[in-house]
């Protein structure tokens, strides 16, 4: 299954994404805009990785995260804090910093490794 939960609340932005992952190759289960819609589609939806932006209209996504860890689903945080401005709570997941492009996505998605059976 070559399938992303995509969880980002700027709706610009999550069209953009869906359109870049798309063109890679993945079907998309979302954009997700809020924390409680993005934590129920990380807790009952099927997919391979998921794409979180840090901050869900004022609401943190690590609750996502933490459901994502449980059902050792790989994940990357996507953020316009830049990765030093962020406190990940010691979660080891790569974070892709807003702007970027789609080579940048391809190449953050192919780090996470995930098996080829799973894509």
């Amino acid at each position: 299954m070559r399938r992303t939960l995509l969880v980002e609340d700027d709706a610009l932005g999550g069209l953009l994404l869906h359109d870049m992952l798309t063109y890679l190759g993945w079907s998309v289960c979302g954009p997700h805009a809020s924390l409680s819609d993005g934590l129920r589609a990380a807790r009952e939806e099927a997919f391979s990785i998921a794409l979180l932006d840090v901050n869900l209209n004022g609401e943190m996504c690590f609750p996502i995260a933490d459901a994502l860890e449980a059902r050792g689903v790989p994940f990357v945080f996507i953020t316009g804090y830049g990765e030093t401005g962020l406190d990940l709570g010691g979660r080891g997941a790569p974070v892709l910093a807003k702007p970027f492009t789609e080579a940048m996505l391809a190449k953050t998605i192919d780090a996470l490794n995930v098996p080829a059976s799973a894509r």
